[in-house]
């Protein structure tokens, strides 16, 4: 009946406080014929087609089954209930319809053994499940000496918690060697211990490695610890899997940090990969969740949804500064609406990519990874911190204390070792409170606008990253304002300069780019001419055509004006994805 082997174990939590620690109202108690004191020992789906009379009558004994397809107003209904009550279920779920159970289903739950529960209609099985075995995980108290007191998911108190047992360092990985937390660096990190924390995964070519030598297939297999001997480039290493039943949670690696790891290490692992399980657990139900919900709730606040402070984790009467980061890439960022093209869940994966979205949009493997380099520095660089991301933008809200700029240089520090990776930072001014942060917002996107312009002015290979705070490129920042409110009046104006940049744009010419190089020249034809790398002759003699062709003369203080206004939004057009 159970679509695994099922652990054998005669006590286990009761099915009560198995129920006490879910969501209430998940799922109603229709009859419990032996009470809910009933001990669990594990939660499966039901499987019709293992069912066979020769199971024996403890095939399924303690077990939470989960009907998945059956309606408790079904035909079937009484046949499964019937079946799960002979293998000794301690109780089966099942989907209620718009009836209800059958009376004929309640009354034979009632004169068996097997408890009958219902799931409301709007949980989903697969939620059901995660949240049932998480709250199974939580009731064993078996081996959680030395690390009992976290909070449930607390991957990081878990990692230093260990790592104080066991004497080294300590990172808890997911079955696909990506990063989910690891220890306080108390000493300086071997290479690959680095590689792994700032990439937030093992490098592929280390996991190729290891699959190879076949220790992923030695550690996958046994619930015991297994070596990683030292050698001439990385440290001694400690592993072991995490286990819940038959499925495989991560693992737990300890390797020595300048110091031999401890006698005991390998004890220290065994009792924390069992206490390991429910945070884990809790990890995979609802830690996601959670994130996806505070990212939700961070995106409401800086659109303007101060109720949402609380649940973005915000403190209401504490000044925060927005910081801006964006993965550059030399095309403009789209307006902010605080809604992402890819919904990135913090584990190396995203979702909701739709066939019909845009290309280029999100910030592509190497921009999410930088990315999320970014957003666990800011965890790491002062507690409150509270990230969003944006398709190629991480929004960091930090409580202020040292200066606009000092947050949003930190952490660009941070990627400072991954030279191929050009990061663009802002920091708006300080907000008193939730109220004022779309406002900073606002000012840290206009920095990193106002540095995504400086960046295209740049040769490819010359832009590096850079930061910056507000009250250091007020003057750019304000023209691009100035820009944003001329744009959609020019557009319906005609004059020399407009007629100028058409005649580039149907005929490929360049007018445009040398009066906009004397311009920034401050008029000098010698300086504009080495910016544009032709004789100063060369350029006399276009900005002569310019004034022949189109009446636009850089000596005509109105033109000059107009000149610096349409070229700007000219160039402005001209990056956006899509344009002639």
């Amino acid at each position: 009946m159970p679509t695994h082997e099922p652990d054998r174990r005669e006590t286990g939590p009761s099915l009560e406080r198995i129920l006490g620690l879910i969501d209430p109202g998940m799922l109603d108690v229709v009859v419990a014929p032996r009470g809910t004191g009933v001990p669990v020992t594990d939660v499966v789906l039901h499987d019709p087609g293992e069912e066979r009379e020769d199971d024996g009558a403890r095939a399924a004994a303690g077990l939470i089954l989960l009907a998945v397809g059956v309606e408790a107003a079904s035909p079937e209904a009484l046949d499964v209930l019937r079946a799960a009550d002979r293998a000794g279920a301690a109780a089966v779920v099942m989907r209620p319809g718009a009836r209800g159970p059958r009376a004929e289903l309640v009354e034979a739950a009632g004169r068996g053994r097997t408890a009958l529960l219902t799931r409301r209609p709007e949980q989903g099985w697969t939620e059901v499940l995660g949240r049932l075995r998480t709250a199974l995980a939580h009731s064993d108290p078996a081996g959680t000496t030395g690390v009992a007191g976290l909070r449930p998911g607390d991957l990081s108190g878990l990692a230093n918690t260990v790592a104080a047992l066991v004497g080294g360092a300590i990172t808890i990985e997911d079955p696909q060697s990506r990063v989910l937390a690891y220890s306080r660096l108390d000493h300086e990190p071997d290479p690959m211990r680095r590689l792994t924390i700032l990439g937030q995964e093992v490098p592929r070519w280390r996991v190729d490695e290891l699959r190879a030598s076949g220790f992923f297939r030695t550690l996958w297999s046994t619930e015991d610890v297994v070596r990683l001997p030292a050698d001439d480039r990385y440290a001694e290493r400690l592993a072991i899997a995490v286990r819940h039943g038959s499925e495989v949670l991560g693992s737990i690696w300890a390797a020595a940090d300048g110091r031999p790891l401890a006698e005991d290490a390998a004890a220290a692992l065994r009792t924390a990969a069992r206490a390991a399980v429910p945070h884990l657990s809790h990890h995979q139900t609802w830690g996601l969740a959670a994130a996806r919900a505070r990212e939700g709730a961070v995106h409401a606040l800086l659109r303007g949804d101060a109720r949402s402070a609380r649940e973005a984790g915000v403190t209401a009467d504490r000044p925060y500064a927005v910081v801006v980061a964006e993965a550059y890439d030399g095309r403009e960022e789209e307006a902010y609406d605080g809604r992402e093209e890819e919904a990135y869940d913090g584990q190396g994966t995203s979702e909701g990519r739709g066939a019909g979205a845009p290309e280029g949009r999100g910030a592509g493997r190497a921009g999410r990874r930088v990315l999320d380099v970014l957003a666990l520095q800011a965890a790491a660089y002062r507690p409150g911190c509270v990230t969003a991301r944006s398709g190629r933008r991480l929004y960091v809200l930090v409580p202020a204390g040292d200066g606009e700029a000092g947050p949003a240089r930190t952490l660009l520090a941070s990627v400072r070792s991954v030279p191929r990776d050009v990061v663009l930072a802002g920091a708006g001014p300080v907000a008193a409170g939730p109220a004022g942060l779309p406002a900073s917002r606002e000012a840290a996107e206009l920095v990193v606008r106002v540095l995504r312009e400086r960046a295209a002015r740049l040769p490819a290979g010359e832009v590096r990253s850079a930061v910056a705070a507000y009250d250091e490129v007020v003057p750019e920042a304000t023209v691009l304002r100035l820009l944003d409110r001329v744009e959609p009046l020019w557009g319906s104006l005609a004059g020399p300069v407009h007629a100028m940049v058409e005649h580039d744009r149907v005929h490929g010419s360049a007018y445009g780019d040398s009066v906009t190089a004397y311009l920034d020249a401050s008029c000098d034809a010698g300086t504009a001419a080495r910016r544009l790398n032709v004789h100063p002759n060369t350029l006399r003699y276009r900005l002569r055509r310019a004034r022949e062709l189109f009446g636009v003369d850089p000596a005509d203080p109105a033109v000059r004006l107009l000149a610096e206004i349409g070229l700007r939004l000219a160039a402005r057009r001209s990056d956006r994805p899509g344009s002639p």
